[in-house]
């Protein structure tokens, strides 16, 4: 848990990253911002599709429609803050010479898109309204 809080702390102080190790080549720290950035793509894409679901489909029943927004909503929370604690974590780890660290949480982003998904083929199979 304290390792977690240190953690936090560094997404708001990059400056203290920077005081770790030795600086890595230039090119390996764009490409962590740009999976970075990728990831906070994929987080807006899952909160806009929340919004989505919630808005336009209104004859959907409310718990489906709720239930549904609610997954693709959290899950996008969910990647905005891996996002940038998974950056955190490799920038660490190159400038340290570690390995780069490894991650459930695409499998886990993956599963739950999954079940969104098959949900969402229920409800058109089925009819908007059960």
């Amino acid at each position: 848990m304290i390792d977690f809080a240190r953690n936090v702390r560094l997404w708001f102080a990059p400056a203290e990253v920077r005081q770790e190790g030795t600086t890595p080549d230039y090119r390996f720290s764009l490409a962590n911002e740009r999976t970075f950035l990728a990831w906070l793509r994929t987080a807006l894409a899952l909160i806009g599709g929340g919004f989505a679901v919630d808005q336009f489909l209104p004859d959907l029943r409310w718990g489906w429609r709720v239930g549904l927004a609610l997954a693709l909503l959290a899950a996008g929370a969910l990647c905005a803050l891996r996002a940038v604690s998974h950056w955190v974590r490799c920038e660490r780890a190159m400038r340290r010479g570690e390995d780069l660290p490894v991650s459930r949480f695409p499998a886990l982003l993956s599963a739950v898109v999954a079940v969104v998904a098959v949900a969402m083929v229920v409800v058109v199979l089925f009819g908007w309204e059960g």
